[in-house]
């Protein structure tokens, strides 16, 4: 069907990948112990959301304008970087400075706009992560036939099953991250220095990004 072959390892792979600690679980991780439960999952939806993105480049073949031109590899990575380390700042100025900003907030209205916030951040860090698109021009073709008819087709399929398992699996790691930051908030301490854990993983998120050689 659509020129697919090994499915199954196709599957077992992207599991493998999935489950590998990366940038976009530590992102996740990180708004779901400063945000909540609601932030976390908005973070997920908004990672599943900029690998959608991905996954329709790759299959216009538009992303591998970035593996072939150096300039434009490393503007996306330094604008991502940069937009990591915007996030990690605010994450620790919003809660030194006492007033409640895109990292705090769980009730009402506060509550929902981080929500948005989180998955805004979620769509640009992994849009904003040239990686991404490399590794979706890397692995999908090599489970494509080559004499396929319908190869946009096949890298669809394929890609949607990745983002469906991504989006599973990040949805669970933000569930638990709240439930740990829910023991945490017993203290009142906590609070803060989870807003700085989290403000201290984007920072390194992103300078990580911006020194990695590819």
């Amino acid at each position: 069907m659509l020129g697919i072959h090994h499915y199954w390892l196709f599957i077992a792979t992207a599991i493998l990948l999935i489950i590998t600690p990366g940038q976009d679980t530590f992102f996740i991780l990180g708004r779901s112990l400063s945000g909540g439960r609601q932030a976390g999952i908005a973070a997920a939806l908004g990672v599943s959301a900029g690998t959608v993105v991905h996954t329709v480049l790759a299959a216009l073949g538009l992303s591998a304008l970035l593996a072939t031109s150096p300039n434009a590899f490393m503007a996306v990575k330094l604008a991502g970087a940069t937009y990591l380390v915007y996030i990690g700042v605010r994450a620790l100025w919003s809660r030194a400075s006492g007033i409640p900003g895109e990292v705090s907030g769980e009730n009402g209205r506060d509550s929902a706009h981080a929500s948005r916030v989180a998955f805004r951040q979620g769509v640009l860090t992994n849009l904003l992560n040239p990686k991404v698109a490399l590794f979706f021009l890397a692995l999908l073709p090599q489970f494509i036939e080559a004499g396929s008819a319908n190869k946009v087709g096949a890298f669809l399929a394929l890609g949607l099953s990745f983002v469906a398992m991504g989006l599973v699996w990040c949805v669970m790691l933000a569930i638990a991250a709240a439930s740990l930051r829910g023991l945490f908030l017993r203290r009142p301490s906590m609070s803060t220095l989870l807003n700085r854990f989290a403000g201290a993983v984007f920072i390194g998120l992103g300078i990580k990004l911006a020194t990695s050689r590819q």
